[in-house]
């Protein structure tokens, strides 16, 4: 909880900071790689810096966590919280990197703000910092704790046992570690970052959804080929389809992501479009493996059948359920799905029962999209959640 003497003043200057944070987030980015360059070559998505969006991401989260404190201030955006100390986890952020943030950031607003920082000013946003670093710290220090390694020390060597070609642009790898142990188990619906070593020496890392059933001797991620078009291709992507081949070793990081299932017999609506159905065919294995009973709602979305990673196993699992029902739209559904509507997904003609608790993944055009139908249908904002990779440019609270 913000201090009394900070209240005001964060109230006060938020209009102010916030129309200036995405200067603030430019300089400050500009500062910490000149310091430190090795944490853009081997840490930080180079795409997202190159299009500006890491950025955003960076000021919607300092804006949406102050405000907050001034308007709610007996509450805290904890589910935003988590979907970052998730991620800080998955690229192994230490404790000790929030001194270095906070040095260039600070710097940073007062290049960009000069005289209007004055030492209140600079106090109580000192405080709102370090509120919210304090918060993300402890959050990475259990999820560190309870994926039983020290802070940072993720890395494990994974060896590339099968690869499929499942479309054309997306292609599936099954991992086993390298030392011959047990991969490890993980919770349905998480993702494990990949660190690849690029032509240029640079050590790019991606998330990627585990898309297999949570089984503790092998793992399965998807991965799809970024082309670019509106943006940059993707660095990591491109490398692991033209260059990884079974019996390559792989630097793979522990799960990671809390797009997990909750405990209880309540029914669930899994939601996806592209390449967002990985994290669902893992709650799907998941669920038939368990013999669940649960009202299981499936939605997916995609280009046409062919584009549909993983399509005929989507179809197996649902069937396996015996209270679950699937819903399929492509753009272009052809003769091969005839049991698919066309165009994009609608869940608001879709058949949804009280009380349930919604689990998007996909670009984020269609989770806003869906969100909102939901939200319109009754569904509270808590019981929706989400999976991104990439910068959070959406930043849901609840």
């Amino acid at each position: 909880m913000l201090s009394e003497q900070s209240t005001p003043v964060v109230r006060a200057t938020l209009p102010v900071v916030g129309a200036a944070l995405a200067d603030i987030t430019q300089r400050f980015y500009a500062k910490l790689f000149d310091d430190r360059p090795e944490l853009l070559r081997d840490l930080f998505n180079r795409g997202n810096q190159a299009n500006g969006e890491q950025r955003q991401a960076l000021a919607g989260s300092i804006a949406a966590f102050a405000s907050m404190l001034v308007e709610h201030p007996g509450a805290r955006p904890d589910a935003m919280l988590a979907r970052i100390a998730h991620k800080h986890a998955s690229l192994g952020v230490t404790s000790d990197q929030y001194k270095l943030v906070h040095r260039h950031l600070f710097a940073a607003i007062a290049d960009v703000l000069g005289d209007a920082v004055t030492p209140d000013v600079a106090e109580a946003w000192d405080e709102v910092y370090w509120l919210m670093a304090n918060a993300l710290i402890a959050v990475e220090t259990r999820l560190y704790q309870e994926a039983g390694t020290a802070e940072g020390e993720i890395w494990r060597p994974m060896r590339i046992t099968e690869r499929h070609d499942e479309t054309p642009d997306a292609v599936s790898f099954v991992l086993r570690r390298a030392d011959g142990r047990p991969a490890g188990t993980f919770r349905p619906g998480q993702y494990v970052s990949v660190r690849a070593e690029l032509p240029d020496g640079a050590r790019q890392v991606r998330q990627y959804s585990l898309s297999g059933a949570p089984d503790g001797d092998r793992w399965r991620i998807t991965v799809k080929h970024v082309k670019g078009g509106d943006g940059p291709e993707g660095e990591v992507s491109s490398w692991l389809h033209g260059h990884a081949r079974a019996g390559d070793v792989l630097t793979v990081s522990a799960p990671f992501g809390d797009l997990v299932l909750p405990g209880g017999e309540g029914p669930l609506l899994l939601a996806s479009a592209g390449i967002g159905t990985t994290p669902m065919l893992s709650l799907l294995h998941h669920l038939a493996a368990e013999g669940s009973t649960r009202r299981v709602t499936v939605v997916h979305a995609d280009r046409t059948p062919a584009d549909h990673a993983h399509r005929d196993e989507l179809h197996r699992l649902v069937r396996a359920l015996p209270n679950a029902t699937l819903h399929l739209w492509y753009e272009e559904p052809g003769a091969h799905a005839p049991e698919a509507a066309r165009g994009r997904a609608d869940v608001t003609a879709t058949e949804l029962p009280d009380g349930l608790t919604a689990y998007l993944c996909g670009p984020l055009p269609f989770m806003r999209a869906v969100r909102g139908d939901l939200l319109g249908r009754g569904v509270p904002a808590r019981d929706i959640h989400y999976e991104v990779f990439g910068p959070d440019l959406w930043l849901g609270r609840d």
